[in-house]
């Protein structure tokens, strides 16, 4: 049987993943094609594309979650093949059943498989079956609130519910107790009909102090399977992964080849083809329990590729074709060490809220070996609310952990970013912190370590807001009236007939404002988005990067961003009314829970929100009336909009 032709690529997907597989596809000589949102008509994965196809709507579930506009994108663009990416579709197997019926290729399992092992519930019903050690819970088909209330008094307190269509958090709450469970089973349940079109819900028990270790699996369409090691996945925040690594620290031969071989034997029991992930649990005794398998290319898939030194896209290219895989489980290579961060648009210090806007500022770290950025977004793109806010991954590899480590600090401490909140200082503490250098990794790390990686503000030094007026005046225009630039007025530059020169500049940074006076001596000196300053004779350079009205200065390690106030206009009257309650971000209202008039007790749920494929609920901060409703369920609010007026009793 002939190879099938393959030389048009579409990616349904969008955003970095998108990007990093057209990379791999244009270097193996493809046609590539990129589907987009009305949103995303100016993505960066849509710019990059030989080939764009508008799939209209902003919404996912208008764009590219939509089977038929996909399909009809790959026929109208010439495409024999369309690679899902993660997310979205890419676990779907009624997208794999089209895209065979359409005669088309997908790069990724057979249904059956996807079928197998795309349902939680099934999957461990399949790997009880062969053996698999499983974490105790319920995995099945009754869905009420009473088959769950009684699972999780049998399993016992704290449970995890998750949806069984899910991956990436989504559709995941952990459960302390029962007086948490209606509330947190019917958030879960609707985002996991938001995110995957599937509401079905499974519980387990939440261990304590586990490790999150996975199998990085492949096969071909011969038979042939085998793993590409391991990665440690353990960091996480709200149930998503934060921070990832290869190999996984302090596993033993043995002991990776026991998971290695238990994962192998998952994919073949399914007739597996493709890139995969085993999903595994594993204690301090080194047993590991089966968690789930993710039948797709994975977000940290990079620090694989680093470790082994092969193209995992491109060998998904090559099985599609109907190749063999091109080595045996011996021949497998495993070579030094490699981390991966996720950056991500959001607010740590918040409850790591989505956040939106503008990129005004966004400058990678420098290329260089070992070091390797997989982004989708470019400096002026648009962040939205209706996607997953991850903007890219910065992977740093070496010969060994700790030159990885160090090497992936210097590119956090390059990257600058500004414009909206990201959690990238975050990622800097962790990657810094004592513990996670000396590999104490568990799925606990981020709350026992909370308040080193969320510390609370600290008021800014006298030597910070010295450097920032320096900085802010050097780069302050030179002309300020174009209508008579000779004139001695036409510079804002402190002079004054007969005296010193001087500037006052009024400057805010998170929060904390200052006044300051410059003179015409200064030890600081500006040039390149670089300031050179010197104290006790100790000359130090600080990036300052000056954007519109902005500049950002880096100070201990983090980027933080000056601008200028006019004082008399800061002193205003506040314009929200007491009590009001408003949206912490852009997003949808989902349900509406009281009404004009109603009494609510401190903490109860008024409103949920959704953004970015996550619910948030604002709940009442002290027990009162509900004075007045400003929105409605469907509606889309901005970032500080009055959604609830509370007047206390």
């Amino acid at each position: 049987m002939s190879a099938p032709v393959l030389t048009t690529l579409l990616v349904a997907n969008r955003g970095e993943i998108a990007c990093r597989v057209m990379r791999t596809a244009k270097a193996l000589g493809l046609t590539t094609v990129a589907v987009h949102s009305a949103t995303d008509r100016e993505a960066r994965h849509s710019r990059e594309a030989d080939i764009r196809v508008d799939l209209g709507g902003s919404k996912a579930a208008d764009s590219y979650l939509q089977i038929d506009k996909l399909i009809a994108a790959a026929k109208a663009s010439g495409a024999q093949a369309i690679h899902p990416g993660y997310g979205f579709l890419s676990e779907n197997a009624g997208f794999a059943r089209a895209i065979e019926a359409a005669g088309l290729i997908f790069l990724g399992p057979p249904a059956s498989a996807i079928d197998a092992m795309g349902s939680k519930s099934a999957a461990k019903a399949l790997m009880e079956t062969a053996g698999v050690p499983l974490v105790p819970g319920y995995h099945g088909e009754a869905q009420d609130l009473d088959t769950f209330r009684d699972a999780c008094e049998r399993i016992g307190y704290p449970v995890l519910l998750k949806a069984t269509a899910g991956g990436g958090g989504k559709g995941m709450k952990v459960v302390e107790e029962v007086s948490q469970l209606a509330e947190a089973l019917a958030s879960a349940q609707r985002e996991a009909q938001s995110s995957f079109g599937d509401s079905r819900m499974l519980v387990e028990k939440y261990l304590l102090k586990p490790r999150h270790v996975e199998i990085q699996v492949f096969a071909d369409q011969h038979g042939n399977c085998l793993y590409l090691n391991e990665r440690d996945c353990s960091i996480q925040r709200r149930h998503q992964k934060v921070v990832e690594e290869a190999p996984a620290p302090g596993l033993t031969a043995q002991l990776r080849r026991a998971m290695g071989e238990a994962a192998v034997r998952s994919a073949q029991a399914i007739g597996y083809v493709g890139a995969g992930t085993v999903e595994f649990l594993l204690d301090a005794r080194g047993e590991f329990f089966f968690m789930e398998m993710n039948t797709r290319l994975q977000v940290e898939h990079p620090v694989t590729e680093a470790i082994t030194g092969l193209d995992l896209v491109a060998w998904q290219i090559r099985v599609a074709r109907g190749e063999a895989l091109p080595m045996t489980q011996d021949q497998v290579p495993l070579k030094g060490h490699a981390i991966e961060v996720r950056l991500y648009a959001e607010d740590p210090a918040n409850d790591f809220l989505p956040a939106t806007g503008r990129l005004d500022l966004y400058r990678e770290s420098a290329a260089g070996p070992g070091r390797r950025v997989d982004s989708g977004v470019e400096e002026g793109d648009e962040i939205s609310p209706f996607y997953d806010p991850m903007l890219g991954k910065l992977i740093a590899c070496g010969e060994d952990r700790e030159q990885a480590r160090l090497r992936l600090l210097s590119m956090l401490d390059e990257f600058a970013i500004g414009g909206l909140k990201t959690n990238i200082n975050f990622l800097r503490r962790i990657i810094a912190h004592p513990a996670f250098a000396a590999a104490e990794l568990d799925t606990g790390f981020i709350p026992r370590y909370q308040e080193q990686l969320l510390p609370a503000p600290e008021a800014l030094s006298d030597a910070f807001w010295e450097a920032a007026a320096q900085a802010f005046a050097q780069s302050l225009p030179a002309v300020a009236r174009a209508d008579d630039p000779s004139s001695p007025w036409a510079c804002g530059n402190g002079l004054r007939a007969g005296l010193p020169r001087e500037v006052t500049l009024h400057l805010s940074c998170e929060g904390q404002d200052r006044a300051l006076t410059l003179g015409a001596a200064s030890n600081a000196k500006l040039a390149a988005d670089e300031l050179i300053v010197e104290h006790d004779g100790v000359r130090r350079t600080l990036r300052a990067i000056r954007q519109g009205d902005s500049l950002y200065l880096q100070w201990q390690g983090e980027l933080r961003r000056v601008e200028t106030y006019d004082p008399i206009s800061a002193v205003e009257a506040s314009h929200s009314h007491q009590g009001g309650l408003t949206a912490p971000m852009n997003g949808s209202i989902v349900r509406v829970l009281v009404e004009a008039g109603q009494s609510v007790e401190a903490g109860a749920q008024l409103v949920v929100l959704e953004a970015m494929k996550m619910e948030h609920s604002i709940r009442a901060p002290h027990a009162g009336v509900i004075k007045a409703l400003y929105c409605q369920e469907g509606e889309m609010v901005g970032e500080g909009s009055a959604l609830v007026e509370l007047e206390a009793v």
